[in-house]
């Protein structure tokens, strides 16, 4: 495989608890590869660091340690006018649609603000490009016109995707881009992504929940708990076969479209809460809720290792059944 457009190696993010010395992991030493034209998906439970990942991924914070590299340069710590190119290359659509756009700003302005902060375009050649930007995303010309509370849910999504297009980026890290729309609308905003990834060749970094809907749209799977990724690999392998108990728990609670076999279908349940961050449990993170835990997971944390070809898990217990050590 060619070399990753963007890598991130034992990233780390604290965030200082006000008022104590304590502070709290929201992200803790992982390590990630996207390659050209690729979709990655990270999926867990709210809480998990997939969003604190993403704004480490595109600069809006700042890691407390590791690196982020971009088709092999450093911009873990760029700042200033290079952070600003960097920028045009990598960009960001956020969960809540209405939230991320500025409610007095028109949709043709919100767009052309874009190329003018990054002088790509004249400003009568800009309003021209918000025009081609609206019909790539499926909307008409006349909604330039419009402010984001006239829009419906899905179509202030389809803006916040045509603004992050208009730098003409490499890269697209989408933060739960549907889990905010209703389900009749997720599926038209997911064929947009599909359609937009062919045909501009870019990569996605896929955020979700919802692992049936990361493995729509990904080619790789990363699964995160409690700030590391406990498993890994090419979406089907880690989808319907998983090593780590908690990705088959996430896996078997994808509902199946067929009524009779979604009655009848067995569907583990994780006991507990996601532990707190800024104590997290000894040895194995997810050990307080696994069903399968053993005296090595309370005392000793698992490395991510490679347990079948091209799969990497961090568990005890399904390094043992696949004959290789956990450390």
């Amino acid at each position: 495989m060619s070399e990753p457009v963007l890598s991130a190696r034992d990233l780390v993010k604290e965030y200082p608890i006000r008022g104590t010395r304590q502070s709290l992991t929201a992200v803790a030493g992982v390590s990630v590869d996207l390659h050209q034209g690729e979709t990655l998906g990270i999926v867990g439970e709210s809480g998990c660091g997939k969003s604190t990942l993403a704004r480490l991924l595109v600069r809006l914070e700042k890691a407390t340690s590791g690196t982020i590299t971009l088709d092999g340069e450093d911009i873990t710590d760029i700042d200033g006018s290079r952070l600003r190119e960097i920028r045009r290359r990598i960009q960001m659509v956020f969960q809540d649609p209405y939230a991320s756009l500025n409610p007095r700003q028109t949709i043709g302005r919100t767009i052309e603000e874009v190329i003018e902060v990054h002088r790509l375009r004249e400003r009568q050649v800009s309003k021209s490009r918000v025009t081609e930007l609206l019909e790539m995303v499926g909307l008409r010309p006349t909604f330039a016109g419009r402010y984001p509370h006239q829009l419906s849910g899905g179509q202030r999504q389809r803006v916040g995707i045509a603004r992050a297009l208009a730098v003409e980026p490499e890269i697209l890290v989408l933060d739960e881009p549907v889990s905010a729309l209703d389900v009749s609308v997720q599926s038209g905003i997911m064929n947009l992504l599909g359609r937009l990834r062919d045909e501009l060749g870019m990569a996605y970094v896929f955020i979700s929940h919802d692992l049936g809907m990361v493995r729509h749209i990904s080619d790789r799977i990363a699964v995160m708990y409690l700030g590391r990724v406990v498993e890994t690999g090419p979406w089907e392998p880690v989808s319907d076969h998983p090593l780590h108990p908690y990705t088959l728990a996430l896996q078997e609670a994808v509902p199946v479209a067929d009524p009779g076999v979604e009655a009848n279908r067995h569907v583990s349940s994780i006991v507990g809460e996601v532990p707190d961050p800024a104590n997290p449990p000894s040895g194995c993170p997810f050990h307080p809720r696994c069903p399968l835990a053993e005296a090595i997971c309370r005392d000793v944390l698992p490395d991510l290792i490679p347990l079948l070809e091209d799969h990497e898990a961090a568990c005890h217990v399904a390094a043992r059944r696949v004959g290789q050590p956990a450390r």
